[in-house]
Formats: C-alpha cells, structure tokens, sequence
C-alpha cells in the first residue's frame, strides 16, 4: 500500500520539482538535525544519523508537498537548489548585517531617526514557498517586519526607519527570492491608500 502511494506521488504529474533533490535537501537537513542533537562524531553514531535520516526521509516525502494556490501544481518544501540556497543565505546575513547597522543609526544617534510607515508591494509567485521564505526573511531583518500577506500576493510591511521601507522596496530580496526557486519575477510596488 505504501509502495503504491510512493509510486503515485514519483509519477504525480502535477509535481514540479525533483523528488531526488528533494529528498537529498530532507535527507541533509535531518542528519544535520541529528548530529547536533547527538554531539557524537564515533562511527556508529554517524551511521545511526545516515540511517535514521535515509528511512525518515523515504517515509516521509510525500508529506512536505504543498499545493499551490488553485491546486493545479505540487511543489516540493525543499525544492530549490542547494547552491542558491547557501547563497541566498550569505546574501541574507549581509541585509540582516546592513539593516542592524541602520537601525543602530537610527536610534542612537542625537535626535530619534525613525519614521515608522506600512509600506505594500505586490509579489506573486506560484510556489507557496517563495512567499514564506519572502515574508519570513523581511520579519528577520532588522527594522521590518511582515503584518499581512494576502491572497492576491499583496505584502503588507511595517517598516521602521526610512532606510528599511527603500529596502523593502526596491525589489532585491524579492528577486533573490523569485530566483531561488526558479519563479518568474512578478514585483510591483503598492501605493499606499493615504
């Protein structure tokens, strides 16, 4: 019965990505997960991790598919390239580097140099995972933060300083987002109802 359901979702054809990069990304993280949390490097443990990590992730990959908006397409969790995601990490620390600097700047200098705002933009991508990384990455940096998402892909932000809302703006991480996983880049700035 399992075999079958695994052999359904291998030739789903609403599927888009591939199970084996998806599989290698869950397989990775989970023997990562494990080798924190077991703090030993002696073989035996290594090969438990390897194990362990192989079986969860064979168990449990049809699990982490989740549909589009209109349910015509299947994308993987983990289904982006891991190359552009260590890049996109790296890109990302520096904005969280940037955008603490800015902050910093803001607040302590003479005089307060704030200028809360809600800023919106419009980014649309078909994979729902491209709009969590987006929403979670603009809440991680620094002086922003993501209050609402809505259907129509519109983003609402809270951003703290003026520095923060020109970055949520202009439409970088946004791109950085659309092209970690392979989405077309739909961007357009929202003009605030005031």
């Amino acid at each position: 019965m399992v075999a079958v359901e695994k052999q359904g979702v291998l030739n789903d054809k609403k599927i888009v990505g591939s199970p084996m990069v998806h599989m290698t990304c869950l397989a990775l993280v989970l023997f990562a997960f494990w080798m924190v949390l077991s703090g030993r490097t002696e073989t035996k443990f290594v090969v438990y991790g390897i194990l362990t990590a192989v079986v969860t992730t064979w168990v449990t990959y049809p699990l982490l598919l989740v549909p589009n908006k209109d349910g015509s397409k299947k994308y993987y969790v983990f289904g982006f390239s891991i190359p552009k995601m260590i890049m996109y990490f790296f890109w990302l620390m520096w904005q969280l580097v940037l955008a603490n600097i800015d902050v910093l700047l803001a607040t302590t200098g003479q005089e307060l140099n704030i200028d809360p705002k809600v800023v919106r933009f419009r980014f649309k991508a078909d994979n729902p995972m491209a709009s969590v990384i987006l929403a979670n990455s603009i809440t991680l940096t620094p002086g922003t933060v993501t209050m609402n998402v809505t259907d129509d892909g519109v983003y609402e932000i809270h951003a703290l300083t003026v520095g923060a809302a020109a970055g949520v703006l202009d439409g970088g991480m946004q791109k950085k987002v659309a092209d970690l996983y392979g989405e077309k880049f739909d961007f357009a700035v929202v003009e605030s109802e005031e």
